[in-house]
């Protein structure tokens, strides 16, 4: 089955260009398209994608509270992939905060953008890493926010997820994961499904987020 994409930008270009892109491969599928972040729950209930690719910047609901909606509001929300001018911004944080997956460049090649979808319909490993760590190091509280530290001791991770969730703040996915720790592919999806699961986070990209903010991960 091809991934669903819908897209969501105010700048009737950068649609056409990502539509361009993604309808070029034969495993992404455009769905829909909106002009403003406002339109996403509906659309997303009409064409049920797997991934909205969504501008961060948007004048009348932006990306941010788009991606706080649509989570709070279905119960088995699609991808979300931030679409983006500036990497180093703090808006795109927010974004990944609010509970986005990742993150895009709208200067990204082709072959980038259409793996970015790619990726994040699959979720098993996370989306520019070393960005990520950027972001959260610029804008994370340095390792002293409080509600990620308590979310972080309630867990109680083995040491072996603990293990784990360093590799996945470094990018790694699970089959290099097993690689690393000499297990089964199947053994890492355990352990990567119970950190997720005794930390709250809907994906890894959350996940890594509360390890860089509790202070567990440095993200220098």
């Amino acid at each position: 089955m091809p991934v669903r994409v819908l897209i969501v930008d105010d700048e009737p270009l950068v649609r056409a260009g990502l539509r361009a892109v993604l309808e070029a491969q034969p495993d992404i599928e455009v769905v829909g398209e909106a002009a403003d972040g406002a339109a996403v729950i509906p659309l997303v209930r009409q064409v049920r994608p797997d991934v909205v690719a969504m501008d961060v910047r948007m004048p009348l609901l932006d990306g941010i509270e788009a991606t706080r909606a649509l989570l709070r509001t279905m119960a088995d929300p699609p991808k979300i992939l931030v679409v983006t001018t500036f990497e180093n911004d703090e808006y795109v944080y927010e974004a990944l905060r609010a509970g986005a997956d990742g993150f895009l460049l709208k200067r990204a090649r082709p072959a980038e953008i259409a793996h970015a979808v790619r990726l994040i319909a699959e979720g098993e490993s996370l989306l520019f890493p070393a960005s990520v760590r950027q972001l959260a190091a610029e804008y994370g509280d340095g390792g002293g926010n409080r509600a990620a530290r308590a979310r972080l001791e309630r867990a109680r991770l083995t040491e072996r997820e603990g293990e784990v969730l360093r590799l996945m703040a470094r990018g790694l996915s699970n089959a290099e994961i097993a690689a690393r720790l000499v297990v089964g592919t199947e053994t890492v999806k355990s352990h990567v499904s119970a950190v997720l699961g005794k930390l709250g986070a809907r994906d890894r990209t959350q996940a890594v987020i509360t390890a860089y903010e509790s202070g567990f991960v440095a993200p220098g």
